[in-house]
């Protein structure tokens, strides 16, 4: 007798279970869960009455912030997925802002669609460069003729035309290996996306400084800096444009029509 009375028993908890499943199911169907509450921010009335995803069942949010204070709903990943922010590819180098001087030039991107649910954040949408331009607003030719070699990355040289401004080919240039003696510890550390290149310089290191239009003077074709007037054994100075604290010195090794060195070790002159 005893037995059967337990067995009765537990078959009315499990229907007394299953009938709480059925009902709380529906309550959450209609009540529940972050579907179509998705809020932005910090939102206090953005609130249901759910499991959370930290196992507890009681009130739950569904903004933003719930993601830091650690109350969401338990489906809160699934109804507001992170939206990452999307930018736009960047724009073409302006012109350096100016003219017979060294100065910088200005790549923009834009944004396309900001971040929402505690998406990544946007990146920064503007970037600088070092340049130097070598004609003044009338045309005039104003390149330095004394100071240090100006250098900045290889990938720079890419973006310069091979023609001149009436179509005429330019000449290709050659090129200069140099022997870095030294440079300063500000190289090192250097990693806004503009001026990483600079971290690859290392004293004792052959690099390939390509001498191209329109840094070459027409009239000497040569560039400002290269050394090509100077002996093996004379000591110069460069400086990386893009960060003033970035110099040091190189020794001249000998000049090529081709730069051969690896991408990393490869620059121009400015």
């Amino acid at each position: 007798m005893m037995r059967l009375t337990r067995v009765a028993a537990m078959q009315w908890v499990g229907w007394a279970v299953m009938l709480l499943v059925a009902v709380f199911g529906l309550y959450h169907v209609a009540e529940g869960g972050c579907a179509g509450k998705c809020c932005q921010g910090t939102d206090l009335t953005c609130q249901t009455t759910d499991w959370r995803m930290d196992r507890v069942y009681g009130t739950c949010f569904c903004d933003e912030s719930c993601q830091r204070t650690k109350d969401c709903c338990f489906d809160y990943p699934t109804e507001c997925p992170a939206q990452p922010c999307v930018v736009s590819e960047w724009s073409y180098w302006s012109g350096c802002a100016k003219p017979c001087e060294r100065s910088f030039r200005v790549r923009r991107r834009t944004i396309e669609r900001e971040p929402s649910n505690s998406g990544e954040a946007c990146p920064p949408l503007e970037e600088r460069a070092g340049c130097m331009e070598y004609h003044n607003h009338l045309g005039q030719h104003c390149a330095q003729t004394q100071g240090p070699a100006l250098i900045t990355s290889v990938e720079y040289g890419k973006g310069r035309s091979e023609h001149s401004l009436y179509g005429d080919p330019l000449n290709s240039g050659f090129c200069m290996e140099f022997k870095l003696e030294t440079l300063t510890p500000h190289c090192m550390v250097e990693n806004r996306p503009f001026t990483r290149w600079m971290q690859y310089l290392r004293e004792g290191f052959t690099v390939c400084v390509a001498c191209q239009p329109p840094a070459m003077h027409n009239s000497s074709l040569s560039c400002h800096g290269d050394g090509s007037d100077s002996n093996r054994d004379e000591l110069l100075q460069w400086q990386a444009m893009g960060s003033p604290h970035c110099r040091g010195t190189w020794k001249r090794v000998q000049r090529l029509p081709h730069c051969t060195c690896p991408q990393v070790h490869s620059f121009v002159f400015i």
